[in-house]
């Protein structure tokens, strides 16, 4: 997958109660293959929906998302699965790690979901551990490691199906400044091997360091570079 994304008048609306809010308000915008993409914006502006539309964990209520020339809205819940699985790699700012699994057992996981052969899933899991710096750590379990070093299985997770995108959500939330630094650091290395890259920020100084800056207010975005 070339991993083009474009979204074309895309709109989010929830109900609360009698008031219909807009989470996103007719966005347009348009994502190439390799770039990395900051998006920005105070809590509640429409940050992760936007990235939840773009992973297909969300529909948008109006609207197209295009990827690669293939409408996402289009797709069957088992063709949209396979684009969630297979092409993006999602990280999250609180790990989501299997407390009582090892590190390798939790790299393992998307690809048992995705029917990959056992002697295959260990192999790529330490792959991934290794790559990310934790080939010493792999039958460690979450509650025997740093906060960096979980954040880094929850990485080596997300590449294990060797995603074209990696979406990252406040990766360096629950980090101090240090450890949040080698994350974006990694991130950025990964980018540079042409994974598409888009993190969720509030940190200026790391939105700075993307190619794009996404700011979403009131679910309108302004897009700088």
């Amino acid at each position: 997958m070339a991993n083009i994304i474009e979204l074309a008048g895309v709109t989010k609306t929830y109900k609360l109660g009698d008031e219909t809010l807009n989470a996103l308000d007719g966005v347009n915008l348009k994502i190439q293959s390799g770039d990395f993409v900051a998006i920005t914006g105070p809590s509640g502006s429409g940050k992760s929906t936007l990235a939840n539309i773009i992973s297909g964990l969300d529909r948008p209520t109006k609207g197209s998302v295009v990827i690669d020339g293939r409408d996402l809205e289009r797709l069957s819940d088992r063709k949209l699965s396979d684009y969630r699985n297979r092409h993006v790699g999602y990280v999250f700012q609180s790990f989501n790690l299997q407390g009582t699994q090892t590190a390798l057992e939790n790299v393992m996981l998307p690809m048992y979901f995705a029917k990959a052969r056992p002697k295959e899933r260990k192999l790529r899991a330490k792959e991934c551990l290794e790559a990310v710096g934790l080939g010493d750590r792999l039958k460690h379990k979450p509650g025997q490691l740093s906060g960096g070093q979980r954040q880094r299985v929850a990485i080596a997770r997300a590449l294990a199906l060797k995603p074209d995108l990696i979406i990252a959500d406040e990766p360096t939330g629950n980090l101090d400044s240090a450890r949040g630094e080698e994350i974006i650091k990694l991130l950025k290395d990964l980018n540079r091997q042409g994974i598409t890259l888009i993190i969720i920020t509030h940190e200026l100084n790391i939105a700075r360091q993307a190619f794009k800056i996404i700011q979403i207010h009131d679910g309108k975005v302004r897009i700088s570079s």
